[in-house]
């Protein structure tokens, strides 16, 4: 169980690093971004995260309705996708794709935030 949650944590890793890449790329209009590779390769790296995720789910039998931190981290997903689909696909305006971003960004962060104190609240309340 201990080797699922590393891949878990890597494929998050790997998710976050291109994501903050594609980011960048948008917003310089660099060509990477337009990329086959920069198209293809997310989609394989969140499909093993999200295979990952519910292998654990599953090997620790947990309900995301009896522990809140982790309907919290599913909630958090829904928006971070939502968020990135704005910066990626639909915001036209510069400004719109770098708001998205960041708040997809931070997002992130706070899905880390749970995954690590297992609290929706990180712990502050």
């Amino acid at each position: 169980m201990l080797v699922l949650k590393h891949l878990h944590a890597t494929f998050a890793l790997l998710s976050l690093i291109g994501f903050v890449l594609r980011g960048i790329w948008l917003l310089r209009s660099s060509p990477l971004f337009q990329a086959k590779l920069t198209k293809i390769l997310p989609h394989i790296n969140d499909t093993l995260l999200l295979g990952s995720a519910i292998a654990l789910v599953v090997s620790y039998q947990w309900n995301p309705l009896h522990h809140p931190w982790l309907l919290a981290k599913i909630t958090a997903l829904l928006i971070y996708i939502g968020l990135g689909l704005i910066a990626f696909r639909f915001a036209q305006a510069r400004s719109s794709q770098l708001i998205s971003w960041l708040a997809a960004l931070c997002t992130l962060c706070y899905i880390f935030g749970v995954a690590i104190t297992k609290s929706p609240t990180l712990h502050l309340m």
